[in-house]
């Protein structure tokens, strides 16, 4: 699953806009009073302003396969490491992946995941511009089974991990909706409470998350 662009909400853009083109060297493709878009390797992270209250999201980048340790050099130069025990690099053996995680300026969660079955090697020092792509975008929910239901409904999606009760992984290494289920998981790995966060995707699926509900573009 490709995704193309995520617009999520923000009620600062200048926060926002420093702490991503500033302190981690994303580049800026547009820029207004209303909404910023950042380049993430071959997807967009837009920024779209909203002076209502904004919920956290949570949401992934793809690295290359082999540059976990050095993303976390990077990175810990210009940010703190989230992490749920001693090690800063977690490792998800089933999916043999290993992600690191931290704030933005919102406090989104954000990760930087290295995928091993993708198999993208690259030998060169680790920046933002080693970004791949945006790979995952968390949907919180209290039915996890009828939002899978609504994404199915737009296009086929396989399941890639999990179940309806708890936590529901959709998609494939390239892309994935990480689905969990509000009232029984909270976020990993700072274990906050997690609350419905709307956002807007473009790509293999198009559609907006608003209010709990799946809404799709035409």
């Amino acid at each position: 699953m490709k995704i193309k662009e995520i617009t999520l909400f923000t009620t600062n853009i200048k926060k926002q806009k420093q702490f991503y083109r500033d302190v981690l060297g994303f580049e800026l493709v547009l820029d207004s009073d209303e909404m910023v878009t950042f380049k993430a390797g071959v997807s967009l992270l837009s920024f779209k302003y909203n002076k209502g209250t904004v919920n956290t999201s949570h949401f992934a980048f793809n690295i290359p396969s082999n540059q976990e340790q050095d993303a976390l050099l990077w990175l810990q130069k210009r940010v703190q490491i989230l992490h749920e025990d001693d090690n800063l690099i977690s490792d998800f053996v089933s999916w043999n992946a290993k992600a690191i995680y931290f704030y933005d300026a919102d406090n989104n969660i954000v990760e930087f995941i290295a995928r091993k079955n993708l198999d993208i090697n690259l030998d060169t020092p680790f920046s933002s511009k080693s970004i791949l792509s945006i790979s995952e975008i968390g949907i919180v929910t209290t039915e996890i089974e009828a939002v899978y239901k609504s994404i199915n409904s737009i296009k086929n999606i396989p399941v890639f991990d999990g179940n309806f009760e708890r936590f529901c992984a959709l998609g494939n290494d390239e892309g994935l909706f990480i689905l969990i289920n509000r009232t029984v998981k909270k976020w990993y790995p700072t274990q906050e409470e997690a609350f419905i966060s709307g956002f807007i995707i473009k790509g293999d699926y198009n559609f907006s998350y608003e209010n709990g509900e799946i809404k799709e573009l035409s």
